[in-house]
């Protein structure tokens, strides 16, 4: 996750409150997911960016999890996101995500 998108969602936070701010991932793996994850929770684990040792605990979800994928229009999701799920390992990512926010949410 570069440096402006840190920025971007420390600025969104700030806004409107973290408990009413999302991210939704759409990492190609769960090594990548799980950082991602670490970093808009608990604050960015390389010391590099915006969030470095800025906790922000906002909630985070993978869009190929079920709690994403149901809210989106079934069209829509296969246009955009039909081929990435096919591809991925879905399981493994869903499952990285859902240890991610039991380890950093609690």
């Amino acid at each position: 996750m570069d440096q402006v998108v840190q920025e971007e969602l420390k600025k969104a936070a700030e806004k409107y409150g973290n408990e009413n701010v999302i991210v939704i991932l759409g990492s190609p793996d769960e090594d990548s997911a799980d950082i991602f994850a670490e970093t808009v929770t608990v604050g960015d684990p390389t010391y590099a960016g915006p969030l470095a040792g800025v906790a922000l605990g906002l909630s985070v979800y993978h869009i190929l999890e079920d709690e994403v994928k149901q809210d989106i229009p079934e069209e829509v999701y296969q246009e955009q996101v039909g081929l990435m799920e096919l591809s991925l390992d879905r399981d493994l990512i869903c499952t990285t995500m859902k240890n991610a926010r039991e380890k950093f949410l609690k």
